[in-house]
């Protein structure tokens, strides 16, 4: 009866007896393995037996795993080797440093046919792997995941690229090192080649500045949050700053005569033009403007409104989160598009759409004016009109420099100013 389970004594003591799994048989030299039950109880024997298959083929899979040339990969089957067997792995050096009697337990729990992959991994002989700079990147995203909270793809994906951009710069530069070994003269060669570049005109001092913090961000994070104790080399390696270029903003005249023009803008797929048109008169970042919805859209009401809001994105601050009334073409071009504009809604398309559109139709006033242009000049046309500080503020989604006391101006208060500056 007992060999039909695959149970069987052995002396005094039953065993578990099976054939090797054809699976197995590149990392298990023998047809069939004898495992020791420890027992002389036969019903004992054969309720521990499931349980002593189940670790054999444990150890198996994770002798599999590490049968590659992946550091990270032998060093987890090692770590998941020791486990099986119980025990947690300890590197060499640790091993040599346990008390006698934990030590002679190592020594006894190693099978009496073991292979090198169950020596090793019991007496911590398996070199732990090298976290490279590439390998501490695919670490970061795990690490500063509560940086991504409410991002949409779009979002995520242009937080991602800048930082994935450095890494690249540095590793071609110094190489894909271990960051423990990244020195003060690697971080000086990297430098050494944005000063090159930023002296040749092909990039500006801004440029190369993000991407010394992005490269920063990543070592750091990661330094810190897998305790590593590190310290790294990169104080003091920005550089000076020109003047920040900032957009100038359409002229009033601009937007009325040739924005505005009839058929001016006829040959704009229709989401684009919507989303243009909806811009004049609210000022919205044009990410703001993609991600409107019906719910967000609000024209069913005394004061048509549209409201910023954090819905599948990450505002770019607590204080974007805003109402803005509705005046103007702005107001007729949303009711055109009552359920938004689902076409860049996930799709960071929009500026380069329209940009290269007013750049082809000759639209844009001066080669340094782009779609975002319409922001600063909606701002303009509230300083010019006299409207209060907290108002524009607000309207505009932007930080005020004193304490916020109150609600604010009511909707349709700042209805009634911009209806007095809408085009």
């Amino acid at each position: 009866m007992g060999r039909s389970l695959g149970v069987t004594r052995r002396g005094d003591t039953f065993h578990l007896r099976k054939r090797v799994p054809a699976r197995y048989r590149d990392i298990e030299g023998r047809d069939t393995v004898w495992i020791s039950l420890h027992t002389d109880s036969e019903s004992v024997a054969k309720s521990k037996a499931d349980r002593a298959w189940s670790q054999m083929i444990e150890a198996w899979e994770a002798k599999l795993a590490g049968d590659t040339e992946d550091a990270e990969a032998r060093f987890a089957a090692a770590q998941e080797l020791a486990r099986v067997r119980g025990f947690r792995y300890l590197d060499v050096g640790k091993v040599a440093k346990l008390p006698p009697e934990a030590l002679i337990e190592r020594v006894e729990a190693v099978p009496a046919q073991a292979d090198k992959a169950e020596v090793a991994a019991l007496m911590g002989t398996v070199p732990e792997p090298q976290l490279t700079i590439s390998k501490a990147l695919d670490l970061y995203w795990t690490l500063a995941r509560e940086k991504t909270f409410g991002k949409s793809e779009d979002q995520l994906r242009r937080w991602k690229n800048p930082r994935i951009k450095a890494v690249k710069n540095f590793v071609a530069v110094a190489g894909d090192k271990g960051i423990e070994n990244i020195t003060r003269d690697d971080m000086l060669d990297f430098r050494q080649m944005w000063l090159e570049r930023i002296e040749g005109g092909e990039v500006t001092a801004n440029s190369a500045n993000k991407d010394l913090i992005h490269l920063g961000d990543v070592l750091k994070t990661v330094n810190k949050m897998k305790r590593l104790g590190l310290d790294l080399p990169l104080g003091e390696l920005s550089f000076k700053e020109g003047e920040t270029r900032t957009r100038p903003p359409f002229s009033t005249d601009w937007i009325r005569t040739k924005l505005l023009a009839p058929g001016a803008l006829d040959g704009l797929n229709p989401d684009a033009r919507g989303l243009l048109l909806g811009m004049v008169n609210t000022g919205y970042r044009p990410s703001e403007g993609a991600t409107l919805t019906a719910e967000t859209i609000r024209l069913d009401c005394d004061v048509p409104h549209i409201s910023i809001e954090p819905e599948g994105r990450q505002l770019k601050s607590q204080y974007a989160r805003r109402v803005i009334p509705l005046t103007g073409v702005s107001l007729e071009a949303f009711k055109e598009f009552r359920e938004g504009f689902p076409r860049y809604r996930d799709s960071a398309t929009l500026s380069a759409t329209v940009n290269k559109y007013l750049r082809g139709k000759g639209l844009l006033e001066t080669p340094a004016h782009s779609m975002y242009s319409l922001r600063h000049s909606f701002e303009d046309r509230m300083l010019a009109a006299g409207i209060d500080d907290r108002i524009r503020r607000d309207v505009f989604g932007h930080r005020l420099d004193r304490e916020r006391y109150g609600a604010g101006a009511s909707l349709a208060h700042v209805r009634d100013l911009l209806a007095g500056l809408a085009l």
